[in-house]
């Protein structure tokens, strides 16, 4: 190790304990991990900067780095009083109470004076032996729970009520513990091959997930109790919530093996990966080779393709590269080319979405190949298995390539297209759409559609294939026509929202439009009908006068709303393509008058915006979907594991939440909590959609209401996102404003902002020059001064106190107000921020400004700063006395109370508070 890198750390810790004292946790967790990477890790400098990160992880709440940190560092220094307590601490929150108090007994033992230690002795004893005793209980509980739950000759309810408070016993770190080293699992197993009731045969299920939930130790001996071979008999199951809670039991695995976590932005832990390599990688083959199992139901096909969609990203468990090599990619092509109407008894079991959920995961796959080599092997497999297929004299291998082809067009484009492109495909395609067999004309329609993607594409479709189509739409087959129908009106939809320009003759899209709402209200059809009249009006749409003939058509739009609302993936495109459309949520490109110019000059074509689609017209149709409970069909759609359709329900639900009258319907039909979830995961721009989104619904509503429990909580984050130099003016000052309710509504909530990392975020906007930006942001910091940990950063050595008196004399009133309200109740919250304030220049100033403000409520706020630095202490009164602030204090004392309520009282008890310490007289007392 060079000296540099010495004096770099050693000025890296500095900048740490600098933004530690001043509250900016990241910042100085940041500086402190800078330090630690320049020094030798086994050298005492080094102990000390892990010993500092543990405490900035300590008030980040990231009680596991804490533990982390504290460890390295005990290592280098044992029984470091410090870097024990710290770890004493950080146990004690992650509830591991017996490790804590072992720590803490180690620091009495090393120095029974440390008055610090004892109070945190004295209660880690007192839970250690109450959890003793409760294990004694739990124990009893166990046993007793499960004679009934296990018990057939017992009665049903009883049995219901006993598994469900063994749940309740898994759920907890101790009744969790027991169950593993007990019988209860091996009693579970044996149950679940006969038991016939559901409510406990979910049940049973769930309490295994729970177990998973704890530690990687418990969940290596659960599994190893189980067996894989067990998850997948369970998941061979007709019933989506079985499937859905084996699902779920399988995630949790991964999650404890992989160190990962049910929330936004957790990372595995590679250290664990590497532990539990050999498990993590038995279980990937385990859900390659069921992809294509014969045996299992179609929704438990789809759960495990849903479970590699979850995990095959760089930041999750980066098994892309693994699918490619092991032959996940040619087994999730066998699942695109299952159709429904080859039925053998080797066929496999698919629902409607399997082939939309494989092409997701395909998709997925090819966008975690980083690098070119990667994206060749990628192709390569896709290649062979197409060359495979075409080789192939039958008829059924050629249907079924094209199938796959098509969910290649809807999943890895750029794939699709470039297998597209190869000679004789279209040609093949276009063939197959002009025969006689029915299945060859659905299957060649679908794919032909699904390549008019790109503008290219479509007009040589519109050239090769419309009389194709044209004449597929006189078929006596409803599936065909209805197929013939939406490939007309994509291509119908191909000039998009430029009113200028449109392939086919002046009302056409609107016949085409009137054909697919005959398909989506035709009685007696499956959903499947639905789904596809819902694409074809996602094309359309892009043309204005569909719009408002669809949305003037409310049993159409109910008919869309309760197809989406089963939550079929399938039908995932349709109805938010045709919501966010009819919203006009999509991302229009900014048109610049220079360019309009250039345009006009260079005789080039100037797309045109319909008047239909002027602003008005789009607030009308978001009020008429909102008041029809369009909600409730994102929420369903919501749970998709597709970045762009999570973008584009987020796009539509802040269509929504930009009326205010909607945004109560918003959260009533369960809103918040699909938005909580599409602000955590998605695209960047998807995410700060919905974040926006939930920022006007804390604006208009009471955050009690639109943010119940822990909801309050979970709010914060999105919100803070929105607190950032690349997000619009707009966007800023939503998110400040929703902070700033959120802020009054208790301490637990604001030390979560501060957890955040809010403050730093909101002290940035305090100097915009933007007179609602800087306005918001005061009147946030006002609401955030009733936090002890706020008052303490305030009374560090910073300039904050400053800024704040420039900001009480702003000329904007509302500014003016905030800034003094924050200093009414910063001076109110301590003495060393009463002193604090002579520091600026302008305190004089400033009290004169506010006092004699025409506005009683402003005063009011002076003389409360007044009264405050006055009770603070003798030398400050002294000093803010000695001005003329007595003569203005008088003349506010002789003030009406009806126009100026409580001024004058507050006046008056300031002179007499003066005159107990005095530092004044009595006019007729001599001076």
């Amino acid at each position: 190790m060079i000296t540099g890198d010495i004096k770099d750390a050693e000025k890296y810790k500095e900048q740490g304990n600098e933004s530690f004292k001043n509250g900016n946790f990241v910042e100085a967790l940041e500086f402190y991990t800078k330090a630690i990477k320049l020094v030798n890790e086994e050298g005492k400098d080094s102990a000390t900067y892990y010993k500092n990160r543990a405490a900035t992880h300590l008030k980040l709440e990231n009680y596991e780095e804490v533990v982390k940190d504290c460890d390295k560092c005990l290592k280098l220094v044992p029984s470091d009083p410090k870097a024990l307590y710290r770890r004493c601490q950080a146990l004690e929150k992650l509830e591991r109470f017996e490790e804590a108090y072992r720590d803490a007994t180690q620091i009495f033992k090393d120095d029974p004076n440390n008055k610090a230690i004892q109070p945190n002795l004295e209660r880690l004893y007192r839970i250690v032996q109450e959890r003793e005793r409760k294990n004694a209980q739990t124990t009893t509980k166990l046993e007793s729970m499960s004679k009934i739950a296990f018990e057939f000759t017992e009665n049903i309810d009883k049995r219901e009520t006993a598994m469900k408070n063994l749940l309740v016993l898994a759920r907890e770190g101790a009744g969790s513990t027991l169950m593993v080293k007990s019988t209860v699992i091996q009693q579970i197993k044996r149950l679940l091959k006969v038991e016939k009731n559901e409510e406990i045969r979910l049940t049973a299920i769930r309490v295994i997930g729970e177990l998973f939930k704890h530690s990687s130790e418990k969940t290596k001996k659960v599994l190893h109790e189980l067996g894989l071979p067990w998850f997948l008999d369970m998941l061979d199951s007709k019933t989506k919530e079985q499937v859905d809670a084996i699902q779920y039991c399988l995630q949790a695995i991964l999650n404890s093996l992989s160190g990962m976590k049910n929330v936004s932005d957790s990372k595995p832990d590679k250290e664990l990966i590497k532990t539990y390599e050999e498990d993590l990688n038995l279980i990937l083959t385990f859900f390659i080779n069921n992809l294509t199992n014969r045996l299992i139901s179609g929704i438990a096909r789809d759960a495990i393709i849903e479970l590699l969609i979850r995990n095959v990203h760089y930041t999750a468990l980066d098994w892309a590269l693994q699918l490619v090599e092991q032959g996940g990619v040619e087994r999730l092509l066998q699942c695109t080319s299952e159709l429904e109407e080859f039925k053998y008894e080797s066929s496999m079991n698919i629902t409607h979405s399997t082939s939309t959920v494989a092409a997701m995961c395909l998709q997925r796959i090819y966008e975690n190949m980083y690098y070119d080599k990667a994206k060749e092997k990628f192709m390569g497999k896709i290649e062979d298995y197409v060359k495979e297929k075409l080789l192939s004299p039958d008829m059924e291998s050629k249907v079924r390539v094209v199938a796959t082809i098509t969910s290649l067009l809807r999943g890895p484009l750029d794939v699709g297209n470039a297998i597209v492109g190869k000679e004789g495909i279209m040609q093949m395609i276009l063939v197959m759409a002009n025969t006689e067999d029915v299945l060859q004309q659905k299957v060649a329609c679908e794919c032909i559609i699904a390549a008019a993607s790109r503008a290219d594409k479509a007009k040589a479709i519109i050239a090769q294939g419309v009389d194709i189509l044209k004449k597929l739409y006189t078929s006596k087959d409803d599936g065909v026509r209805l197929r013939a129908l939406v490939g007309l009106c994509k291509l119908g939809s191909s000039a998009g929202t430029d009113a200028s320009m449109r392939p086919f003759a002046e009302g056409s899209n609107i016949k085409l439009a009137e054909a697919c709402r005959r398909f989506m209200l035709k009685p007696g059809k499956d959903l499947s009908f639905r789904k596809w009249a819902t694409e074809g009006l996602a094309y359309l749409t892009l043309d204005a006068e569909v719009k408002e003939k669809l949305i003037e058509d409310k049993a159409c739009i109910c008919a869309m709303i309760e197809l989406a609302r089963t939550g079929d993936e399938s039908c995932l495109y349709g109805v938010i393509t045709t919501l966010m459309n009819l919203l006009n949520a999509y991302e229009e490109q900014e048109v610049l008058p220079e360019m309009v110019e250039l345009a006009k000059f260079a005789k080039q074509h100037i797309p045109e915006k319909h008047e239909l689609d002027d602003p008005d017209f789009i607030t009308k149709r978001v009020i008429i979907l909102g008041k029809l409970g369009v909600t409730s069909a994102l929420v369903a759609l919501s749970k998709t594991e597709s970045e762009n359709s999570r973008e584009s329900i987020s796009r539509v639900f802040n269509a929504l939440c930009s009326e205010q009258e909607l945004r109560g319907i918003v959260v009533a039909q369960g809103g918040v909590k699909a938005l909580i979830s599409l602000a955590s995961k998605g695209t960047e721009k998807g995410k700060v959609q919905a974040c926006q989104a939930l920022a006007r619904i804390g604006i208009t509503m009471d955050p009690e209401v639109a943010f119940p429990g822990q909801r309050c909580l979970e709010v914060i984050r999105p919100l803070i996102h929105l607190l950032h130099p690349d997000r619009k003016g707009l966007e800023n000052f939503e998110g400040l404003m929703a902070i700033c309710n959120l802020a009054q509504v208790s301490e637990s909530v604001r030390q979560k902002i501060l957890k955040e990392g809010g403050l730093s975020r909101i002290d940035h906007y305090l100097f915009e020059d933007h007179e609602y930006l800087c306005r918001a942001a005061t009147q946030c910091m006002t609401n955030m001064a009733m936090s002890p940990d706020v008052v303490k950063i305030y009374e560090g050595p910073n300039d904050r106190t400053k800024m704040m008196v420039s900001l009480a004399m702003d000329e904007d009133l509302d500014t003016s107000m905030a800034a003094s309200g924050c200093l009414a109740i910063l001076t109110g919250s301590s003495n060393i921020i009463c002193t604090k304030l002579f520091e600026s220049q302008n305190w004089l100033h400033c009290l004169q400004i506010l006092l004699a403000n025409p506005k009683p409520s402003i005063q009011y706020r002076g003389l409360c700063m007044v009264s405050n630095i006055i009770d603070s202490s003798k030398e400050n009164a002294e000093k803010l006395i000695s001005t003329n602030v007595m003569e203005i204090l008088l003349a506010l004392s002789k003030l009406p109370e009806e126009t100026h309520p409580k001024v004058a009282k507050t006046a008056e008890e300031i002179l007499k508070a003066a005159e107990k310490l005095g530092i004044i007289k009595k006019p007729d007392e001599d001076i």
